[in-house]
């Protein structure tokens, strides 16, 4: 753990992206950044008491927390509904910090109230073409990925019909 970033998270310091960086690939190089994560797709398949125990020494330790975003939202959704070329591209690169990702969720007139949601997302073949705004895209300064929710049904009642994408 670098003590100046030990130093900044034990005074409550904003973290700049290059520290949260310097310290996930830290964590990388052991094998302990996707805790979460099974073996087959790099994580070390901790069960859930190891991973509290990491956790909870990160913590002692005054460790910033894993930017949760690539990680632990966006990596498990590929494990479990990704094609294997999704798996094989995205996935190592969650791990290799190639990829900073940010959340879409809020936008103009709705904020975070899912049943507003206005932006639509329409399968054109393969892919989805992605039309609306999103705001407070959560540190989407420093990203270079951005997952997001979208309107694919517009069918549906208004809480429903709504996909990650």
């Amino acid at each position: 753990m670098p003590s100046d970033i030990r130093e900044q998270v034990r005074l409550g310091r904003h973290l700049r992206a290059d520290d949260h960086l310097r310290w996930q690939n830290i964590l990388s190089e052991q094998g302990w950044l996707a805790a979460n994560w099974p073996t087959e797709h790099g994580g070390p398949g901790w069960g859930p008491v190891q991973r509290h125990i990491f956790d909870e020494e990160c913590a002692a330790a005054h460790a910033p927390t894993v930017v949760p975003f690539g990680v632990n939202m966006v990596a498990p959704v590929i494990m479990k509904f990704g094609s294997i070329e999704q798996q094989q591209h995205y996935l190592p690169r969650i791990l290799n910090n190639q990829d900073w990702w940010c959340q879409g969720y809020s936008e103009p007139g709705a904020g975070s109230d899912l049943a507003g949601l206005s932006t639509r997302a329409v399968r054109d073949g393969d892919h989805y073409i992605v039309n609306g705004q999103k705001t407070w895209t959560t540190l989407g300064q420093h990203a270079n990925m951005m997952f997001c929710l979208v309107r694919t049904d517009p069918h549906a009642k208004k809480q429903a019909g709504i996909s990650f994408c």
